[in-house]
């Protein structure tokens, strides 16, 4: 599985603070060990985003992904439930 971060989840990860970038990072590594850990809260969104899944960082911080071909994660964007917006 390749995990490739969109510029839009660079740049919102850039905005984070110091102890949510961690946070991030723990979750990011979790998610490439297991997709589908507890931990992550992995979830399929609905509507207009609905092809694609979100994952738990904090209580409120989500990162939004898709599955791309050939085994690849894009991670769209990190943020609180703004990013919804």
């Amino acid at each position: 599985m390749k995990i490739i971060p969109t510029a839009k989840f660079e740049r919102n990860y850039k905005k984070l603070s110091g102890s949510l970038k961690d946070k991030a990072e723990i979750a990011l590594e979790i998610f490439k060990i297991d997709l589908s850990d507890s931990r992550l809260r992995v979830h399929k969104l609905h509507g207009r985003f609905a092809e694609y899944w979100a994952f738990t960082v904090s209580y409120d911080c989500r990162i939004i992904f898709r599955y791309g071909e050939n085994n690849e994660i894009f991670l769209i964007t990190i943020g609180d439930h703004k990013i919804y917006d």
